[in-house]
């Protein structure tokens, strides 16, 4: 049966044609394409002005993304069979890339499924659906994950703002499965225990995976600073990779207690602690103690989620960024980072220079990293390329 159709305006498939997936709201024809006769999820045809097809996509006439294609092709069935196939083409990548079943699975709309994140934790898929166009197709996702990977849980991470958009609930739940306890995760070479009902996001963040394996090559003999610790993700490798002490500062209570059991874990509890304190209260302390450490992680959660947020993040990642130079020790090493997509890698670099010329430091870039490939970018969808990080040494003014 023929999906519904939508006519775009004239000139709106310009993004499309170079590659895009999504199609806004005020791109549509509405007086050929009424949103009010689509409900959310429904698939749809989308066609140019002209009535040329450029796809199948979902729908949702309440979103400001109100389309976003799954096959340049009309009239897809997305059935088990769909998300099988989308499913395997994902793991043949992560199978060239990792030995071990710990990786993002499914990124989005770079594995060809708008709207729909998994995490793979061994046995145990962390799965986080954000519009209502896969929701509505979740019981054929789960069916082919079953089929695909016998796992032993499937959780559905649903406690995401993005749902909120779609008019989805946020509650989240164990869809399949028993979830074992513990869970415990492999990245390079140290493990950790997760809480994917509890922790943030699908319960882990893969993305600087290569980045924290660089930090353990450099932290032998080091005094190591990890800032928006969470659960240790940067904290653990470097005491394993030498450091004789690591404070990790966080302000969740509950992510502090879970690193201090991931220290006990890789037998490094010795050389860590663990401070709940907000960082930028816990970074004007360490300057009026004089504290100072050779090696800071500076990776905060996103302060830039809306583009109108842009200006007030600019500046708390600028003030971060030039507290933590003024405690690095002579000769030290700062990790930067931000998963704002709004936060450009050339906004950061202008962040690190004006700071290191504002505390009259000499800064200079050795390194500079980004997502792991298990979060493929799609070169015609910008908005898949969040992650970027740099690693600065920093000396005496010239």
């Amino acid at each position: 049966m023929a999906h519904d159709e939508i006519f775009l305006k004239k000139h709106e498939d310009k993004r499309l044609r170079q590659g895009h997936l999504w199609v806004f709201s005020n791109e549509i024809d509405t007086k050929r394409s009424p949103l009010e006769q689509f409900a959310a999820g429904d698939l749809v045809q989308v066609k140019t002005d002209e009535g040329k097809v450029m796809g199948t996509a979902y729908f949702n006439p309440q979103s400001l993304i109100c389309a976003r294609l799954l096959s340049r092709k009309g009239n897809l069935k997305c059935g088990v069979n769909f998300f099988k196939e989308r499913l395997t083409n994902a793991l043949a990548l992560r199978e060239k890339l990792f030995s071990k079943p710990y990786y993002r699975l499914v990124y989005g709309e770079s594995d060809g499924l708008p709207g729909l994140v998994i995490d793979r934790f061994g046995s145990v898929l962390s799965v986080q659906i954000t519009t209502a166009g896969i929701e509505l197709r979740k019981d054929s996702l789960i069916a082919a994950l079953i089929e695909l990977f016998s796992p032993t849980a499937i959780v559905l991470k649903n406690d995401n703002s993005q749902r909120q958009l779609e008019g989805l609930d946020l509650e989240s739940f164990v869809a399949h499965g028993e979830l074992p306890e513990p869970l415990i995760i492999e990245e390079n070479g140290a493990k950790f225990k997760i809480d994917i009902l509890g922790g943030q996001k699908t319960g882990w963040f893969y993305d600087h995976r290569a980045s924290r394996a660089l930090l353990a090559t450099m932290a032998t003999n080091q005094r190591v600073l990890d800032l928006f610790s969470y659960t240790g993700a940067w904290g653990i490798p470097a005491a394993l990779g030498g450091a004789t002490e690591v404070v990790c500062v966080d302000a969740s209570e509950g992510a502090l207690a879970l690193a201090a059991e991931n220290a006990a874990l890789n037998a490094v509890e010795n050389k860590m602690q663990f401070v709940r304190s907000d960082v930028f209260d816990f970074l004007k302390q360490a300057r009026q103690d004089g504290q100072l450490y050779d090696i800071i992680v500076l990776d905060p959660p996103a302060l830039i989620k809306r583009k109108k947020d842009f200006k007030q993040g600019y500046e708390a990642y600028r003030r971060l960024n030039q507290l933590a130079l003024q405690v690095l020790a002579k000769n030290g090493v700062l990790i930067s980072a931000s998963c704002s997509y709004h936060l450009s890698a050339e906004n950061l670099h202008e962040i690190l220079r004006s700071s290191g010329r504002h505390i009259d430091r000499h800064l200079t870039f050795f390194a500079c990293g980004g997502q792991g490939g298990d979060h493929p970018i799609d070169p015609a969808i910008p908005e898949t390329a969040y992650l970027k990080t740099f690693f600065c040494t920093v000396s005496a003014s010239l």
